[in-house]
């Protein structure tokens, strides 16, 4: 009887701290990356000079990924947007941040693993 008991006991403890755990997921949306970063296709297409508008827009989106969730998310809506773009240049986006004076933690290429982003 004593054992059933300690055995329901940590089983109702397991649930608890299963359901009171925090959730792994991101906030940032893949529809928000792509608002925020559209006014920075014509330059990374080499088409146009970097605006002010595409500053915004990465001092934006580094604000809004402050958890390694949200990194993740914004690494791999970059990398799939990036790849419907044509005539993307990779070296013109992967300096776009340094030029807004952003810095964030990953090097925006088609290699990132965004899995390893933190």
């Amino acid at each position: 009887m004593a054992r059933s008991f300690i055995s329901l006991f940590v089983l109702l403890a397991l649930v608890v701290l299963a359901i009171a755990a925090p959730r792994a997921e991101s906030t940032v949306s893949c529809g928000s990356v792509v608002s925020l970063l559209s006014p920075c296709v014509s330059y990374s297409r080499g088409q146009g000079p970097l605006t002010a508008g595409c500053c915004n827009g990465v001092r934006g989106l580094n604000g809004m990924a402050r958890t390694t969730p949200d990194r993740q998310m914004t690494c791999n809506c970059l990398k799939a947007a990036a790849a419907k773009i044509q005539g993307i240049k990779v070296g013109l986006i992967s300096g776009i941040p340094s030029k807004c004076g952003v810095n964030i933690p990953y090097a925006i290429s088609p290699s990132t693993n965004c899995a390893t982003v933190k």
